[in-house]
């Protein structure tokens, strides 16, 4: 059965679009908020949701969500928290969910309890950025019972890896622009065309560019690499300004439709 992400890329490439993938994180600035910002964003014109679990050593991610997840951590924000939110959001929309989630907050959580409750709750995908491509193996075999996306990442450094890492993938294939971690970016020193050509040459599952991806010029520059973009830090900064005078919705709606009309 073909999940919620792959029916929208297959009906974005009908119509010869691009996804906007949305990433903000649960919990900044409290739950409410985020069932909010979800809607709002969908309203917008994002075609696919991201929802970070704050995590006290983010490895991956820049100074801009570290400091979302520090905010998410200090009103209480946890997994089964998290969970009960998302099943709210389930039930106003249809529009993709996918964690992006350390893995050791999944083992610590129990993997086959974690698994049942994105079940149950509509969870659609996940993208475990600490996640081995040795250890992902035994995760995948977990996941075949699981209506769920386990999908890869693959950074300019994969190299000779690029084919492993996205064999068997579904959902789509998160590329990552640049070194480093999460941020935004004026210029990328990675030649994004050849690094996404590599990658197409070993998966015909949509190609989708994050890291540093922050303002309508970037997108439409490099929209037509790839089959989505995924936006991230430049969101989470609205939400920072948004906190300031209670106008956290308006700004990322505002955003959102900026970075969607350029798409």
């Amino acid at each position: 059965m073909k999940s919620r992400i792959t029916k929208k890329f297959n009906r974005l490439r009908e119509k010869d679009e691009k996804a906007l993938i949305a990433y903000i994180t649960s919990g900044d600035p409290n739950l409410d908020r985020t069932l909010n910002l979800v809607l709002q964003m969908e309203k917008a014109g994002a075609d696919i949701i991201e929802l970070g679990i704050p995590y006290s050593d983010p490895l991956a991610d820049g100074p801009v969500i570290q400091r979302a997840a520090q905010r998410a951590l200090k009103v209480g924000t946890n997994i089964d928290s998290i969970f009960p939110m998302v099943f709210k959001v389930r039930e106003k929309t249809e529009i993709p969910l996918v964690f992006l989630v350390y893995f050791n907050s999944i083992y610590r959580y129990g993997i086959k309890r974690f698994l049942d409750k994105c079940k149950d709750s509509g969870v659609d995908g996940l993208i475990i950025p600490d996640l081995p491509l040795e250890e992902r193996r035994e995760l995948n075999e977990v996941m075949k019972d699981y209506p769920i996306d386990l999908i890869p990442l693959v950074a300019p450094t994969s190299e000779d890896r690029i084919r492993k890492i996205v064999s068997g993938a579904e959902g789509f294939v998160y590329c990552i622009s640049s070194k480093g971690v999460t941020g935004t970016r004026d210029s990328f020193e990675v030649d994004l065309s050849n690094f996404i050509n590599k990658v197409k040459k070993h998966t015909s599952i949509p190609l989708a560019i994050g890291f540093g991806i922050s303002n309508e010029e970037t997108i439409k520059k490099l929209k037509g690499l790839c089959d989505g973009l995924i936006v991230g830090s430049a969101i989470i900064e609205k939400v920072e300004e948004g906190i300031k005078d209670d106008s956290v919705e308006d700004k990322v709606f505002n955003f959102v439709s900026e970075l969607h009309e350029a798409l």
